[in-house]
């Protein structure tokens, strides 16, 4: 009875023995799975993820270094690069202003030739200085005469006088009265021009309209051309 007892006793123990060997396997077995399943599925997970992110940081710095951007994606400015982009802005705007300035005073320079030698023609033109005069006739409305230069003359040698048309003596003696008139050359109408004398002359004419109507009396200067004498406006 008691070796009965006893026999069941020892083959409870084997089987529980082998019952706890193989939980322990299992168990083992187990751990090991899940370490490999865990550490060997995470590494590739983790090269993955490190490939991934390699090719992401290899396109940000490509893209950092076109750009100008750092690490965390921010823009970089090169300070110096920025100034000299402004210096040769501000260079070329100055430049700029400093030539349409230039050609402001250039204008100037020039309207200012312009108008002295307008205000020069004026002068010429102007009676400020002349005087009065004796009439030659009652048709005369006034007369006076002025401090006036010869015309000039392209004319050579012994001077003889021709009035006819076109001749050197008719177009000096015309430029001659159009600067004490104030006539255009263009505009005037010559109604007579004639002898007054050894070298003197008569012209009288009038603008185009008959309106205003002068008689000149001019010398013969030798070497400098025609010279008024006396200017009459005819009534």
């Amino acid at each position: 009875m008691s070796q009965t007892r006893s026999n069941k006793f020892e083959k409870r123990r084997k089987n529980t023995n082998a019952i706890t060997i193989l939980s322990i396997a299992a168990g083992i077995v187990l751990v090991i799975f899940l370490a490999i399943w865990v550490f060997g599925g995470g590494d590739d997970t983790t090269e993955e993820g490190t490939e991934s992110d390699a090719s992401e940081n290899t396109s940000e710095d490509n893209n950092g270094e076109g750009n100008g951007e750092d690490d965390n994606g921010f823009l970089i400015t090169d300070p110096d690069s920025n100034d000299e982009d402004a210096e040769g802005e501000n260079g070329t705007e100055d430049e700029d202003a400093n030539r349409e300035e230039d050609d402001e005073e250039d204008e100037d320079a020039d309207e200012d030739a312009s108008n002295e030698d307008e205000d020069e023609n004026e002068e010429d033109n102007s009676y400020e200085d002349r005087e009065s005069a004796e009439p030659s006739d009652d048709d005369v409305a006034e007369a006076y005469t002025g401090d006036w230069d010869p015309i000039g003359t392209e004319q050579e040698g012994e001077h003889n006088t021709d009035f006819s048309d076109g001749s050197a003596d008719r177009v000096e003696i015309k430029r001659a009265v159009s600067m004490v008139t104030g006539l255009s050359e263009d505009g005037m109408i010559e109604h007579w021009v004639g002898n007054n004398g050894p070298d003197k002359v008569i012209a009288t004419v009038s603008d185009s309209s008959n309106t205003e109507n002068y008689r000149v009396f001019l010398d013969w200067v030798d070497g400098e051309g025609w010279q008024p004498t006396q200017v009459e406006e005819l009534n």
